[in-house]
């Protein structure tokens, strides 16, 4: 039986109260490790988390930060941490593209980085073959890999930690505010209707109504945008990306 998956947003980073997106993988804002410790308490007073027996995290900063802080106390038990080049932001802007593997194997000596793909953090040589180029169509199927990846697995239930953007455009058509979580499980009667094959998510109804586990998400479906991805001429050719809003920037917390 598929895995139930728990999808986690990383918290607040440097760029996203700057919103200056040239800040090269940047680490998690003060207020993003209080969001971390924020969710850390959300997820324990779930059950869904206390079932999770793999946590994947993208292999960049911000996102190694909130799985740190906030999943704790499932590292603490002994769960396993795999770092992931799939999960990685879309973006090749320099806050979105990670560092080299020798760099965060030092800042994060309690992961084991070396099944990490070793084209990382590289986005933006080889367009049309590159897995993690920022095209759309490169993404899209960036997300139906790791999803495929998951739907094989043997756990029971997966913790991921994740970007924004990947997650909406490439994984669950949903929006997450900072450090949020919601829960999913593979849609088999979808994918059965499904003439190419897609892995399809359906979100379980508590966290779908509530706005995420912690309520601070936007309600509602929300796929890919015309200013998700440069527009196709400018992906074939390799030139100047058109410009991406922060995600951050269009979400607020519910008060």
């Amino acid at each position: 039986m598929p895995p139930t998956l728990l999808l986690i947003r990383h918290a607040q980073a440097l760029h996203n109260v700057a919103g200056d997106w040239s800040f090269h993988d940047p680490k998690l804002s003060d207020l993003g490790e209080q969001q971390s410790r924020e969710l850390h308490a959300s997820l324990q007073q779930s059950s869904i988390a206390h079932e999770v027996d793999l946590i994947i995290v993208s292999a960049m900063r911000r996102t190694l930060q909130t799985a740190t802080i906030g999943l704790d106390f499932l590292i603490k038990k002994g769960i396993p941490v795999l770092p992931h080049a799939g999960w990685q932001e879309n973006a090749d802007k320099p806050c979105d593209t990670g560092s080299e593997i020798s760099t965060m194997e030092k800042e994060f000596p309690q992961y084991d980085f070396s099944n990490v793909d070793k084209s990382y953090p590289d986005k933006t040589t080889n367009l049309s073959t590159n897995p993690y180029a920022f095209t759309q169509k490169a993404i899209l199927a960036r997300g139906q890999t790791c999803l495929k990846e998951l739907y094989s697995r043997p756990e029971k239930v997966i913790a991921v930690v994740s970007h924004s953007g990947f997650l909406r455009t490439a994984v669950c058509n949903r929006r997450f505010f900072n450090a949020d979580w919601r829960v999913f499980t593979f849609d088999e009667e979808e994918m059965r209707k499904s003439a190419d094959g897609r892995f399809v998510l359906k979100e379980d109804d508590q966290t779908e109504k509530k706005g995420g586990g912690m309520g601070r998400s936007d309600v509602g479906v929300f796929g890919v945008e015309a200013h998700d991805f440069p527009p196709e001429e400018q992906e074939l050719q390799g030139v100047e990306k058109a410009e991406e809003l922060g995600e951050a920037s269009r979400q607020k917390p519910k008060v």
